[in-house]
């Protein structure tokens, strides 16, 4: 037998409760009527007498809060919430930054800024008013089209044709949703709000292609096409701009590039000594950058030539690693990149024996740590996950130490293949594409990886062409893409919602789904057979 409800008598109505208006929205914005009764029912009845005797029972507090429609209400609740989650993270993380991460340094005192001008506010209120102005919007273009559907509407879908194509289109509600995107540009104009907006827009194009694969569009595609050749055009982008604009180029990802790369970028001997310069590692890059406008120069030894100017002018601050360089030596950038050793393919091989178990160290633990959560399935088949751990760790380690090796080495390649003058500086996209094509390796399960380089390199490379003067900047442009692509993601949910996999739940949240009123839907579906006029 079912229990019986605890709350059996009906609510009074507001007006025998005699409730103020402002305290009867501002409760129902804050709490729904739901969320209260299961509150009071697990924590409020729990509680000490005095607070179960102030706290109103579950039937008046509905009876306050009641309305004929609460989407609105509800909207705004999430808005709130979604506010305050996000503002209250952002200060956690501001404590956690300067507490853990401060290395025992003293912090420095930050200027205040005014509250309106608070970056983290703003953020929160961007995201909040986002969502609060999609469900808002959803909702409003869904209820125009059902109207615009009816016979009452004829004369106006007779009078203008075309907007009555739009409007009473069934992407209408999912394209007049997406100018909640708008909302982005409260937040300032800086690296956060860019990544936001090619991150949004190149997953809109990935729900599409998925969308367009399961319409058939590339059937008899070869076996061999994935998203991992996206990396090659990453890479080739990154490449260049890591060595001739470094600063239109990611810091972290160039620190990790830089810290795996000991065989190719001399670092400081230990026996050296303490009062003469070595060239820093963005020098040794600065001068391969130099040595490419020079044509590549060829090595001139100073062991067989002591009294000889050996070095351009330019490039006398890889002194301290060009003269103990092996005489054998026939390229400078040879000569730079590994001085001691006179094979380039020998140096290669040394490096992927040297780089491939650092990586693979720190892949196993990057991969077990976002294994933990599924802790149940290796207690329940602990061969088959560890092995497939395993194998996803030597994939990645494979393809990161093949394409880093492999984008070094094309410079000593393209040395004993080319003529000097042939393409100096656009050799360097074309190994960082070598490079790229390590992604085949890790083509199942790397498809994450190469989204993340294709944004870097999507980035990187509007800057590089915003800097050289291939291009203006337009004021607002990345809040545009990003209108652009809440749309095409709006638009495939519509009409495909496997095609955005789990993101799905999220646009369907977005939207505000589990409160829209199902008679919308029904009107809609009823209506779209009415004869346009």
């Amino acid at each position: 037998m079912a229990p019986s409800d605890p709350y059996p008598s009906p609510p009074p109505s507001p007006a025998q409760i005699g409730a103020d208006p402002i305290l009867r929205n501002a409760l129902r914005y804050t709490l729904s009527a739901k969320e209260y009764k299961t509150l009071h029912q697990y924590l409020i009845s729990r509680s000490p007498p005095a607070v179960r005797k102030r706290a109103l029972p579950p039937p008046k507090y509905a009876a306050l809060v009641q309305s004929k429609d609460d989407y609105n209400g509800a909207a705004i609740r999430a808005s709130l919430r979604v506010f305050i989650a996000t503002q209250t993270s952002l200060k956690l993380w501001e404590l956690t930054k300067g507490s853990f991460f401060a290395g025992g340094n003293p912090q420095r005192i930050k200027p205040k800024t005014p509250i309106l001008k608070s970056p983290n506010l703003r953020l929160s209120l961007s995201l909040s008013l986002l969502l609060l102005l999609h469900r808002l919007l959803f909702r409003f273009f869904s209820r125009l089209r059902s109207n615009l559907l009816t016979k009452d509407a004829a004369p106006f879908r007779r009078r203008n044709p075309r907007i009555s194509r739009s409007l009473t289109s069934r992407l209408a509600p999912a394209i007049g949703a997406s100018l909640a995107g708008f909302a982005l540009g409260v937040y300032p104009g800086d690296q956060l709000r860019i990544t936001i907006a090619i991150y949004v827009a190149t997953r809109s194009l990935e729900f599409a292609y998925i969308a367009l694969e399961e319409d058939g569009w590339f059937r008899g595609k070869p076996w061999w096409w994935g998203s991992w050749l996206l990396m090659p055009v990453a890479t080739g982008q990154l490449l260049h701009a890591f060595v001739f604009d470094r600063d239109c180029f990611p810091k972290a990802y160039g620190d990790f590039i830089l810290d795996h790369t000991p065989n190719y970028v001399q670092r400081r001997p230990a026996s050296y000594p303490p009062n003469l310069s070595w060239p820093s590692t963005n020098t040794i890059v600065d001068s391969l950058a130099e040595m490419s406008r020079l044509n590549w120069p060829p090595f001139i030894s100073p062991i067989l030539f002591p009294s000889t100017q050996t070095l351009p002018p330019s490039l006398t601050q890889l002194a301290p690693i060009t003269s103990p360089a092996h005489p054998s030596h026939t390229f400078l950038s040879c000569a730079t990149l590994h001085p001691s050793t006179p094979s380039c393919l020998t140096t290669f091989v040394r490096y992927i024996l040297t780089a491939f178990p650092t990586l693979a160290k720190f892949f196993a633990a990057y991969y077990t740590l976002f294994a933990l959560p599924k802790w149940r399935m290796f207690v329940e088949e602990p061969s088959h996950e560890l092995n497939a751990l395993a194998k996803r760790v030597l994939r990645t380690s494979a393809f990161l130490t093949g394409a880093i090796g492999t984008s070094w080495g094309s410079i000593c390649l393209f040395q004993n293949l080319f003529p000097r003058t042939l393409t100096p500086s656009s050799r360097w996209v074309l190994g960082g594409a070598l490079g790229g094509m390590w992604g085949f390796v890790d083509r199942r399960g790397g498809h994450g990886h190469f989204l993340y380089s294709i944004r870097l390199g999507i980035d990187s490379f509007w800057k590089v062409g915003k800097k050289r003067g291939w291009w203006k900047g337009v004021q607002g442009g990345d809040v545009l893409v990003f209108v652009a692509g809440l749309g095409i993601v709006n638009v495939v949910y519509e009409k495909n919602r496997g095609a955005v996999g789990g993101v799905g739940k999220g646009v369907g949240w977005l939207r505000g789904e589990e409160l829209f009123s199902e008679t919308v839907e029904n009107d809609l579906e009823g209506k779209a057979e009415v004869k346009r006029d």
